[in-house]
């Protein structure tokens, strides 16, 4: 059995690998080598490689957003694709979403203006049970990331297509959940899958439901968010309806150094590094995915109609 790994810091990756599927050949997409793969594993594999995997059996995606990989042109049709489910990424993507919803609910984004002009005002402190917060996406991470907060001390909404539970997460869904969620949310955090229904799925329209001051925080995918509608929400030179934003997500990325949401004083930007991969506890899941479909047991894979 050939497993081909590719992604950043591939080494590391085809390393973890080997010592977790002794019995197989465990390569790098840098060494050229022969014959091809019977499974891949990778992130965001170019069409070239993709072209020369002709007997896969399976494709594992190194991450929890397949958009990248589902719209490559090259993609194999007939192979079974799964992809990583949290992994490690969910405490991680947890703490990144705590520090967002901090700084809103305690006014950190306020006192790091004051500082600017030596200004000392402290602001009424309103209590964690009185900021509600949204969570779009009650995948793995998202659910993760919801009971996390609701944990905290928040109430915690969360929306999904399709009806969820969540212990702890009043939970919405469809168009009127939706609604009814951005009425009642002060911090709103996105982490649906980029998909032909949640594109652009933040504009102008689901912008003004939500109430004046609202903050966002989106981890999740840059194509979520039409960035002309938040920078109108935010407002320039007068504040706009939207508090504030922490965005670690972008459509174009990196994000070009003249898009006006990095000089916008009520933005944080962050790299996309929220989530990054664990290697150690991926590839646990990764080599338990490739022993699973080698002995041809039944496994959750990628729904390519519905884009994850």
């Amino acid at each position: 059995m050939r497993v081909l790994v590719h992604i950043d810091d591939a080494t590391t990756w085809r390393e973890a690998l080997a010592k977790r599927l002794p019995d197989a050949e465990v390569v790098t997409s840098d060494s050229d080598a022969e014959p091809p793969a019977d499974y891949l594993a990778a992130w965001k594999p170019p069409a070239e490689l993709l072209r020369k995997q002709t007997r896969l059996k399976g494709i594992i995606n190194l991450g929890a957003g397949v958009d990248a990989l589902l719209n490559n042109p090259a993609l194999p049709s007939g192979v079974p694709i799964v992809k990583l489910r949290d992994a490690g990424m969910g405490p991680l993507m947890a703490d990144y979403v705590r520090f967002g919803v901090l700084y809103f609910q305690r006014d950190f984004d306020r006192y790091f203006a004051q500082q600017s002009d030596a200004r000392w005002h402290e602001v009424p402190l309103i209590d964690k049970q009185d900021w509600p917060v949204g969570v779009l996406g009650l995948g793995a991470i998202g659910a993760h990331v919801a009971q996390a907060l609701a944990a905290d001390g928040f109430p915690v909404h969360g929306w999904s297509r399709s009806p969820k539970s969540l212990d702890g997460v009043t939970c919405h869904h469809g168009d009127a959940g939706l609604s009814s969620l951005l009425g009642e949310v002060q911090t709103l955090i996105t982490l649906l899958p980029d998909t032909a229904s949640t594109r652009g799925i933040i504009n102008a329209e689901t912008l003004a439901q939500l109430p004046e001051g609202a903050s966002l925080i989106n981890p999740g995918r840059g194509s979520l968010i039409d960035e002309q509608a938040l920078l109108d929400a935010l407002g320039q030179e007068q504040p706009g309806r939207l508090r504030g934003a922490l965005l670690d997500a972008f459509d174009e990325e990196p994000l070009p150094a003249s898009n006006p949401l990095w000089s916008h004083p009520r933005v944080r930007i962050t790299p996309h590094m929220a989530a990054p991969t664990p290697v150690r506890d991926a590839a646990d899941q990764v080599a338990e995915l490739i022993k699973a479909m080698e002995n041809g047991e039944p496994i959750e894979t990628v729904d390519s109609s519905a884009g994850y």
